[in-house]
C-alpha cells in the first residue's frame, strides 16, 4: 500500500492570547461618498432547531475600497438576533445593522468578511431576507442561502503539451454551477491572466506567449461571486520544435551497452527523419542501434529506441555526448559515461535507477530557485499519508539526503548531496519568517494541556490550564549553544504545488511551496476523516476563527504558525549524514560535506525533543492528568523516539506574543533509529555542541535496543510500542496492559494511529530493523545482532521469490498477547505472537527488507539473508519501467472517497478554493480538486458500482524509488 507515515501536530497551546473582551468598539460607519459600491452577500443557515438557529453572513466588496462597512438587511418572518460575533450587531424592529470590529474596518476591493450571529425565529418560519445593503447599496446574492462553488475543469491545452513561440494556444474550460450560472471563466498562465470568456462554451486563444515553461489554470466564477480554480496543467513554450531524448545521462558497462529514448516535441507537417551520432568525447562510445529514424504526424510522440556501445579495450573509462537532430526539430543531447566492466551489475542498476529519478522527464521533483523539492509521487492521485501526490513529507527530504550520499559514494561527487541539504533547510526547516515569536517561549510553562479522545466526534477539545506541565530541559541549553530561540527542525508535510491553494503562511497566495498540515483530532483520524489547513493559521480560510475551532474549544483564538516534525525523518537525515561523511573520508574527501555534516548534528541536537513526554510530565507510571507529576530536569525523557514533538506561537503581529513546545509521549518501534543515537554519541565528527546532548543520545542508543528487544515477539517480528499517557489524556490502562510496561511506560500494540492500526503494515518493521542492521554491520552491537538472530529468519520464512519479477513480502500483520514487563532482559515474550495476514508487492518495502537483510550478512555472514537480499534486489530490476520501478496496486480503500469528514454542528467555513466545510462534508467535498485528476474516472466508477472490482494503480512513490536506488547501492558497497 505504499508509505503509512502519518504525523499529526497534537494539540497544545492553539488558541492562547488574543483580544481581552470588551477591547472592540462598536463604531458608526464612515461612508466614502465618492467610491463605488458593488457587492454581494451568502447568507447561510449553520443550523435550525425550531425557535432558534445559528447563521453566517459574508459580505463580498466587487467595487472600490470601503472605509467603515455598515450591512443591513430585513427579516422576513420576525426573526430576532439573540447574539453576534465578529462584528456588532443592532436591530430596530426587523431591520439589522451590523458593523466590523473596530480593528478591522474597512473593505477593500475583492475582501470579503464574515459574521455569525444565533437567533430566535419568531413565529417558527425562518425565512432568508430578500435583500442586503452594504453602506446602503443593494447587493447581489443573498436570498438563497449558501451558494455552491461551480466547477471547472481546463480541456485546453493538455497536460505536457509544447507549442511554439509565436503560434497560438487554443485555450477550453468546462465549467458548471449546480445552484446558479457561470458568470464568467478566467485562463490564467503562472497566476498571469491571459483571457477572460462570459460565455459557453468558454474558449479563448493564448497569443505571441514567450518561450518558456508555465503552469495553465481556468477559475470559473459563478452569478454570486464564488470561484473555483482548476488543476493545473504544465506546458512549454519553445522557440524551435525540438527533439526529445529521455534520459539525459546514461551509464554504459566498458564494452557494455545502454539505450536511451528519442521523441518529438510537436507534431510534424511531413515526416521527419532524425539520426543520432556521437558529437564529442571518446570514440570509444557509438551508436550501435537505432542511429537514424523516421517519425510522422501519426507517431510523432512514440519513443523510439537509440544503442549505445562502449568498446571492450581495457582503455581510461571515458565519456561522450550524443546529439540527435531532425531538420527544423533542433536538436537534444545525451551524456553517455563509462563504468568500469568490473563494476557489479547492482551498481550499475544504483547508476541507472538514480539516473531516471532525476530526469526532469520522469517527475519526481519541482525545481525552485532554492534547488529541488521532491514530490511524495509522480502520480496525483494517491491518499495514504499524505492527501495528494504532489504534497510531500520529511520523509522523502531524508530519502532525497540519501540518494544523493550513495551517489557521491558511487562517483566521488559530493555536490549534488551539498545541494539536497540546502533545499530541505529552505523549504522544509520553518525559517525564522515562518517562526517569528519563539522569543516569548516560556520553559518552565511550554504548553497549556489539551487532552486528546479517540475519534474525530470528540472535538474540538478544551484547554485545560489547572492541569499541571513539566518544565522544558532543553529550551535555555540550545538558545545558550546556538544564539537563537528558533527550533531547527523539518516540519512534515509541504504542499510543493500549493494545491490547496493557501500559499505562503495562509495568504492565499500563488506562493509555493506552502505548509499545511491535516491530522489533528485523536488516533482515530484516518487520512480519509483530515481537514487540510494551513501551517499558518491567519483565518483567512476556514470560519469564524480559520480552522482551529475544529480542534480546540477556547473564548478567544489568535493568530499563530505552528509546525509538527517527524523524529524518523530528522533522525533519518542524521544517519545519512554519518554514512556520507565516512564514504567521503574514505575517498579522502572529507571536507566535502563537513557543512552538511555540521547542520545534521545541529538537527540532531535539537530532535532530543523527540525523547519527552508530550506535557513534560514524569516518565513511569504516569495515571490522571492532575495526578501526574509535573517533570523537572530530565525526568520527563523516555529517551525513545516518539511519534512526533512539535512548537508554535503566536504571529508577529500579536498584542501579547507566546510560544509553545511540546514532546511525545507515545513511541513506535518504527520510528526508532539506534544509528542515529550512535552517529551522535560515539562519533567525533557529530557530536552536538549542546553540553547534554550526547549523553542524551548515548542513553537513547541503548534504550532503543531495549525497546525493541521488548516488543519482540516470540515469532520475531516487533510489536507496536508504548505510552506515558495512555488514551492521549493520561487515562488508566486496563488492568492487563498496566502488567506490561517498560521503564514505567505501558504497552501499546498500536501506538498514537488506530485506523488503520499503526503497527499493522511490514513497512514499519523494515524501516526500524534497517537501522539495527546498519548499527551491527558497524559496530558490531550484541544486542543488536541477538534482535535481528531473531527477526531476520521470521522475514525470510515470509518472503517468496518465485522467479523474475515476481515475489511476495509481507503487507499486513495482527498481533495477539503482550510482552513482558521488561527487567532488563528478554524473556522471550511467550504470550506476544504475531501473524501475517496478507503478502503484497511494494517495491519500496521489499528494498527496504533487502538492504536490511544485506547488511545483517555483511556483519554476520548469514548466507540466507545474502541470498534471499539479493533475489529481491534482482525481482525489483525486473520489473523496470521508464521512470522507475514500479508494479500495479490494487486500492480498495479508495471507496472512501465518499467517507464524511467529521464536522461539528455550527461550524461554518471554506477551503481557500471556496469548497464548503460544514458537517455533512466529505473528504472529496473539501478536495473538489480531485474531480479534474486525469485518473478520476477510474475512482467514480468504484464508488458507483463499490461491489465492482477496485481500481487499480500503478505509483513511484519518491520514498520508494529512493529505497530502491539505495539497496542496489548498498550490495555495490558492502559485497560490490
Amino acid at each position: 500500500m505504499g508509505s503509512r507515515l502519518l504525523t499529526r501536530w497534537p494539540l497544545a497551546r492553539l488558541i492562547a492570547g488574543g483580544a481581552a473582551a470588551g477591547l472592540v468598539a462598536a463604531l458608526a460607519p464612515a461612508t466614502s461618498a465618492f467610491a463605488a459600491t458593488e457587492c454581494s452577500v451568502d447568507y447561510e443557515i449553520t443550523n435550525d432547531w425550531g425557535s432558534g438557529f445559528t447563521a453566517s453572513v459574508t459580505v463580498n466588496n466587487e467595487g472600490d475600497p470601503v472605509e467603515g462597512w455598515s450591512l443591513g438587511w430585513t427579516f422576513p418572518d420576525g426573526q430576532q438576533v439573540t447574539n453576534g460575533w465578529s462584528g456588532e450587531f443592532s436591530q430596530d424592529g426587523d431591520q439589522v445593522t451590523v458593523t466590523p470590529p473596530a480593528w478591522n474596518p474597512d473593505l477593500d476591493s475583492g475582501e470579503s468578511a464574515t459574521v455569525g450571529f444565533q437567533g430566535s425565529a419568531g413565529g417558527g418560519d425562518n425565512g432568508v431576507p430578500e435583500e442586503f445593503t452594504l453602506n446602503g447599496t443593494t447587493c447581489g446574492g443573498g436570498g438563497g442561502g449558501e451558494n455552491t462553488p461551480p466547477e471547472v475543469g481546463l480541456t485546453s491545452p493538455q497536460d505536457g503539451a509544447s507549442f511554439l513561440a509565436g503560434e497560438d494556444i487554443p485555450l477550453a474550460a468546462d465549467a458548471s454551477d449546480s445552484d446558479g450560472s457561470i458568470d464568467h471563466v478566467v485562463f490564467e498562465a503562472d497566476g498571469t491572466e491571459i483571457a477572460t470568456d462570459d460565455s459557453a462554451p468558454y474558449e479563448a486563444t493564448w497569443s505571441d506567449a514567450a518561450t518558456g515553461p508555465y503552469s495553465v489554470t481556468a477559475t470559473a466564477v459563478d452569478d454570486a461571486g464564488a470561484e473555483t480554480t482548476s488543476s493545473p496543467v504544465a506546458v512549454e513554450v519553445i522557440d524551435e520544435p525540438a527533439i526529445v531524448a529521455t534520459p539525459a545521462d546514461v551509464s554504459v558497462r566498458q564494452g557494455g551497452e545502454a539505450t536511451f529514448d528519442v521523441s518529438l516535441s510537436n507534431a510534424p507537417d511531413s515526416a521527419v527523419d532524425v539520426s543520432v551520432a556521437r558529437t564529442d568525447g571518446s570514440s570509444d562510445l557509438s551508436v550501435s542501434g537505432g542511429g537514424e529514424m523516421t517519425f510522422t504526424a501519426d507517431d510523432w510522440d512514440t519513443e523510439q529506441e537509440v544503442t549505445v556501445s562502449s568498446a571492450d579495450n581495457g582503455g581510461e573509462l571515458a565519456s561522450a555526448t550524443f546529439t540527435a537532430s531532425g531538420q527544423g526539430y533542433g536538436s537534444a543531447t545525451v551524456e553517455a559515461t563509462e563504468i568500469d566492466a568490473t563494476t557489479s551489475d547492482y551498481e550499475a542498476a544504483f547508476l541507472e535507477q538514480y539516473e531516471k529519478i532525476k530526469d526532469p522527464a520522469s517527475g519526481y521533483f519541482r525545481e525552485f530557485d532554492g534547488g529541488l523539492v521532491p514530490y511524495h509521487s509522480v502520480e496525483t492521485l494517491i491518499v495514504e499519508a499524505p492527501d495528494h501526490g504532489h504534497n510531500t513529507t520529511s520523509e522523502a527530504f531524508s530519502y532525497y539526503l540519501w540518494l544523493e550520499a550513495e551517489y557521491g559514494r558511487v562517483t566521488g561527487d559530493w555536490q549534488p548531496f551539498n545541494d539536497a541539504w540546502t533545499s530541505l533547510e529552505e523549504y522544509i526547516i520553518p525559517g525564522t519568517q515562518d517562526q517569528p515569536t519563539n522569543g516569548s517561549y516560556d520553559p518552565s510553562s511550554p504548553a497549556t494541556y489539551i487532552p486528546e479522545h479517540d475519534s474525530p466526534q470528540g472535538y474540538p477539545s478544551a484547554l485545560d490550564d489547572s492541569v499541571p506541565v513539566g518544565e522544558d530541559p532543553l529550551a535555555q541549553e540550545l538558545s545558550s549553544t546556538y544564539g537563537t530561540d528558533e527550533v531547527y527542525g523539518m516540519h512534515w508535510l509541504l504542499d510543493v504545488d500549493n494545491t490547496y491553494g493557501y500559499g505562503f503562511c495562509g495568504d492565499g497566495t500563488d506562493n509555493a511551496p506552502a505548509y499545511i498540515n491535516t491530522f489533528q483530532r485523536g488516533s482515530q483520524e484516518s487520512v480519509w476523516e483530515t481537514v487540510p489547513h494551513p501551517s499558518c493559521e491567519t483565518f483567512e480560510h476556514g470560519g469564524e476563527n480559520g480552522f482551529l475551532d475544529l480542534f480546540t474549544d477556547d473564548d478567544t483564538y489568535s493568530e499563530q504558525w505552528r509546525y509538527t516534525n517527524a523524529p524518523d525523518a530528522d533522525a533519518r537525515a542524521v544517519q545519512v549524514a554519518y554514512w556520507a561523511d565516512k564514504w567521503a573520508e574514505e575517498q579522502g574527501n572529507a571536507g566535502a560535506v563537513d557543512d552538511v555534516v555540521a547542520d545534521a548534528t545541529k538537527m540532531g541536537d535539537y530532535l532530543r525533543y523527540a525523547m519527552f513526554d508530550k506535557y513534560f510530565k514524569e516518565v513511569g507510571d504516569c495515571v490522571g492528568a492532575q495526578e501526574c507529576a509535573a517533570g523537572q530536569g530530565k525526568n520527563s525523557s523516555h529517551y525513545l523516539m516518539s511519534w512526533y514533538y512539535a512548537w508554535g506561537g503566536a504571529m508577529e503581529s500579536a498584542e501579547y506574543p507566546w510560544a509553545w513546545r511540546i514532546g511525545g509521549s507515545s513511541a513506535h518501534q518504527g520510528y526508532q533509529n539506534p544509528m542515529a543515537a550512535y552517529a551522535l554519541s560515539q562519533t567525533a565528527e557529530m557530536q552536538p555542541e549542546s553540553p547534554t546532548a550526547s549523553e542524551d543520545w548515548a542513553t537513547s542508543m541503548e534504550r532503543q535496543l531495549e525497546f525493541m528487544e521488548w516488543l519482540q515477539s516470540s515469532e520475531g517480528g516487533i510489536a507496536g510500542g508504548a505510552t506515558n499517557s495512555w488514551a492521549g489524556s493520561y487515562a488508566e490502562p486496563p488492568a492487563d496492559v498496566q502488567q506490561s510496561q517498560f521503564y514505567g511506560m505501558y504497552y501499546d500494540w498500536q501506538p498514537v494511529w488506530h485506523d488503520p492500526p499503526s503497527n499493522n503494515w511490514f513497512g514499519f518493521q523494515v524501516w526500524g530493523m534497517e537501522r539495527v542492521a546498519q548499527l551491527y554491520y558497524e559496530t558490531g552491537n550484541e544486542r543488536a545482532g541477538e534482535i535481528l538472530a531473531d527477526w531476520v529468519p521470521w522475514a525470510i520464512e515470509n518472503t517468496r521469490l518465485n522467479g523474475g519479477g515476481d515475489f511476495a513480502v509481507p503487507a499486513d500483520m495482527s498481533w495477539s498477547g503482550q510482552p513482558d514487563t521488561w527487567d532488563g532482559s528478554s524473556t522471550g515474550n511467550p504470550d506476544l505472537h504475531v501473524e501475517v495476514t496478507s503478502h503484497g508487492q511494494d517495491v519500496g518495502v521489499a528494498a527496504a527488507l533487502a538492504k536490511t537483510l544485506l547488511y545483517y550478512a555483511a556483519g554476520s555472514g548469514d548466507t540466507d539473508a545474502r541470498t534471499t537480499g539479493e533475489g529481491l534486489l534482482d525481482a525489483l530490476i525486473a520489473n523496470q519501467d521508464d521512470i522507475g520501478i514500479a508494479v500495479e496496486e490494487s486500492r480498495g480503500d479508495y471507496e472512501r472517497f465518499d467517507d464524511e469528514v467529521y464536522v461539528p454542528e455550527g461550524f461554518s467555513g471554506t477551503m481557500a478554493n471556496g469548497d464548503p466545510v460544514e458537517p455533512g462534508a466529505t473528504f472529496t467535498s473539501i478536495r473538489s480538486f480531485y474531480r479534474d485528476d486525469p485518473q478520476w474516472d477510474k475512482v467514480q466508477t468504484y464508488l458507483d458500482n463499490p461491489d465492482g472490482e477496485a481500481p487499480t494503480f500503478t505509483y513511484h512513490r519518491f520514498w520508494a524509488q529512493a529505497e530502491i536506488a539505495t539497496a542496489f547501492a548498498a550490495h555495490d558497497n558492502l559485497f560490490g
